[in-house]
């Protein structure tokens, strides 16, 4: 283990220093500039579309909404991360991560934007649950490279049903070993249990659990955090001193001084908002919308949600306590954090929120992987097989080391990033184009509709009928 631990570290160091920093803010404000800033002033635009009803297909099937897609997609975001990705992120780069996971979240705001955008148009009709897509999607009908799009969907299969489901639960392990003095593997079967109970129920029962969990979750959570910011707001200039003095190295907190506050930043940012990684455009491609740009900009939404709400709660909560330079790390310094502000029971309330966190990611990174699964071949056995290794791995995550399966997430989040940036970059015009469409449609009075020809020679879509005119002359 040792020497896994050991190999894992040193293909991270490599690929986080020189490709992915630079990858992620270069061409989050690429598309930052290509979209003119989309994730800053469509944000009115973003609220109202939650409400946006679900098409209904010309089988008379209802597809999944736009809200359930969000929180789907949100159920994978808001998670460990939130919690203890922030708390290891200030722990190994000090205060000034923070500022770097900002940057991360408002650039990639409009990465996620182009991602899920692409994800709606290149998406396919799944005859059990409307529609399904993602990268493997667009790299295959989009860039004509079903290798790519099969190499993506093994590892983000891998990552995410496999991989980062062992973090949510090794997270959850922690907390309640910490609060209750619970025995992890038992922690850890129970969990399985219940993640068994929905993962065979399909993407209806996710939605249906996702879309009454996380927002209650993520409310509870931020209303602590408004009450710690409130009684402790004398502190907050002085806060935000810290966090912007370490972030340049102008007062160093971490050892590794800005370099560590940038990477972990980033790292830590990725993992929790996965703006430009490719996974949320897997949930975004599920819902029945009129314009696939709609998904686009609440996908954005989840970004912001995630990073500037949830992970900024966290992070504030922590740098007020002075607790990560104790020498704590994880989950345990976001309990000592809350214990410190609001006593002892704090233990108790961040271990139920860690369990409704990660609990809802792990429903979430399933439906990621089962949908890649059916991008390569439509199996019930393999499905079946998934499932099962799905169950194993949160037994498997809930007893191993910390360091490993955050050495892990890291390594294989890196490399569906750098496949899925690849591909956007390549594939971004489309998705600008798209945005023009509904700009245009928006600016004459319309609830925007898109077709299949609304676009100048797009091909490989499958989902999306010609205009009417175009269906006449047939």
């Amino acid at each position: 283990m040792e020497l896994l631990t050991s190999i894992v570290g040193t293909l991270n160091d490599y690929m986080w220093s020189y490709i992915l920093i630079v990858a992620l803010i270069g061409l989050g404000l690429y598309f930052s500039l290509r979209t003119r800033f989309a994730q800053f002033r469509y944000l009115g635009e973003m609220g109202r579309l939650l409400t946006d009803k679900t098409t209904i297909s010309s089988e008379g099937k209802r597809g999944i909404s736009s809200f359930q897609a969000f929180t789907i997609s949100t159920a994978s975001r808001v998670g460990t991360g939130n919690l203890a990705g922030v708390a290891t992120a200030i722990a190994g780069g000090g205060p000034g991560a923070v500022f770097w996971m900002w940057l991360i979240a408002l650039l990639g705001g409009a990465t996620s934007f182009v991602e899920s955008t692409l994800a709606q148009i290149y998406k396919v009709k799944d005859g059990k649950d409307g529609y399904r897509g993602g990268p493997a999607y667009y790299m295959e009908k989009g860039l004509n490279a079903r290798w790519m799009g099969i190499l993506f969907a093994i590892i983000i299969t891998f990552c995410f049903g496999l991989v980062f489901n062992s973090v949510q639960s090794n997270t959850i392990s922690l907390a309640m070993e910490e609060a209750y003095s619970f025995d992890r593997m038992t922690v850890g079967i129970i969990l399985a249990v219940l993640t068994a109970l929905v993962i065979f129920g399909g993407v209806k029962r996710i939605a249906s659990v996702t879309q009454i969990v996380v927002p209650i979750m993520a409310v509870l959570y931020l209303i602590l955090a408004f009450y710690i910011l409130v009684t402790n707001i004398t502190m907050l200039p002085d806060m935000f001193v810290v966090i912007f003095e370490n972030a340049f190295g102008i007062r160093e907190v971490a050892s590794g001084g800005v370099g560590a506050a940038i990477m972990m930043g980033i790292k830590r940012g990725l993992f929790s908002n996965e703006a430009g990684m490719g996974s949320a455009p897997n949930a975004a491609a599920s819902a029945g919308v009129t314009h696939p740009v709609k998904q686009g900009l609440i996908q954005t939404l989840g970004v912001f949600t995630d990073t500037l709400l949830i992970c900024t709660a966290t992070a504030f909560m922590i740098i007020l306590s002075d607790q990560y330079t104790t020498g704590i790390d994880g989950i345990q310094l976001t309990q000592a954090a809350l214990s410190f502000h609001v006593g002892a029971w704090a233990d108790t309330f961040v271990a139920v929120a860690i369990f409704l966190f990660a609990f809802s990611s792990i429903i979430g990174n399933y439906y990621y992987g089962e949908t890649n699964i059916e991008f390569i071949k439509y199996s019930p056995v393999s499905l079946f097989i998934y499932r099962i290794a799905v169950l194993g791995m949160v037994i498997f995550g809930a007893v191993v080391k910390l360091d490993i399966v955050w050495s892990l997430a890291d390594l294989f989040m890196g490399l569906m990033a750098i496949i899925n940036l690849i591909a956007i970059t390549l594939l971004a015009k489309i998705a600008i184009a798209a945005l023009r469409d509904y700009r245009e449609q928006k600016r004459q009075g319309k609830d925007p509709v898109f077709y299949s020809d609304s676009i100048s020679g797009l091909k490989g879509i499958e989902s999306w009928e010609a205009k009417p005119e175009a269906r006449e002359q047939q």
